[in-house]
């Protein structure tokens, strides 16, 4: 069977959910355990879950590690996953705005818990071309509109998804012209490798980050303006 017709029967509930399968499916896939339970519409359990994190620091270390090109990505992923694995108090616990309720179903579901997977909330995001109020729409509802296509290629790269795969599991038609908009996989790929991470941890790699792509801080916020999505080895 093919990898989006896995996924896609997963995702509408029409796939084999057991806990032994679906960890059986993630090693094949290539894909975390702690998502392929979002997608089939499982609880996580607490020992897959990050750690307890301070979202600002958070939000700043997503920030350094868009400043890094394959290259750099390649050794940041490997640095955050040398790290030990310390005990912390507890799980992370996803924040949520009164003014923006996260969906309790759907597409819009899976996103918040693809989030979460990796310890952050809408506002811990790095600039990916779509405004808060465009995230915050996403994560609260998934309706039919002109923008879907452009919005999965946006949000697939900061969770560490291919485009096939999160168009899959979105029910919505892949064409292979579709390219990333800002930042593509390998920026996520860092996201999941420091999911397990303190923040102490998160500190340390965004140092290490830093060292990679020479970045300085400045006065004003600068985003990439391109991401190095451009670049990205998969679509070559």
């Amino acid at each position: 069977m093919e990898r989006a017709t896995i996924l896609g029967r997963l995702a509408s509930g029409a796939g084999e959910t057991a806990l032994p399968r679906l960890t059986a499916l993630a090693a094949e896939l290539d894909l975390p355990l702690a998502d392929l339970l979002v997608v089939a519409r499982h609880p996580v359990p607490a020992d897959l879950l990050p750690p307890e994190r301070d979202l600002a620091v958070m939000k700043q270390f997503a920030h350094r590690v868009s400043h890094c090109d394959h290259l750099q990505l390649a050794a940041l992923e490997d640095f955050a996953r040398s790290l030990p694995r310390v005990a912390a108090p507890g799980p992370f616990v996803q924040p949520v705005s009164r003014h923006h309720p996260p969906a309790g179903t759907g597409f819009a579901a899976v996103l918040n818990g693809l989030l979460r997977n990796r310890g952050s909330g809408i506002r811990e995001l790095p600039f990916m071309g779509l405004s808060l109020s465009t995230l915050y729409g996403m994560a609260m509802r998934w309706e039919p509109g002109p923008h879907r296509r452009q919005q999965l290629c946006a949000m697939a790269g900061p969770l560490g998804w291919t485009l096939p795969d999160m168009f899959a599991i979105a029910a919505e038609p892949y064409a292979e012209e579709l390219r990333p908009m800002l930042l593509c996989r390998h920026v996520g790929r860092v996201f999941t490798a420091a999911a397990p991470l303190t923040t102490a941890q998160l500190m340390r790699t965004a140092e290490q980050a830093d060292r990679l792509s020479g970045r300085r801080d400045r006065d004003a916020w600068q985003p990439v303006s391109q991401g190095f999505a451009e670049e990205c080895p998969d679509f070559l």
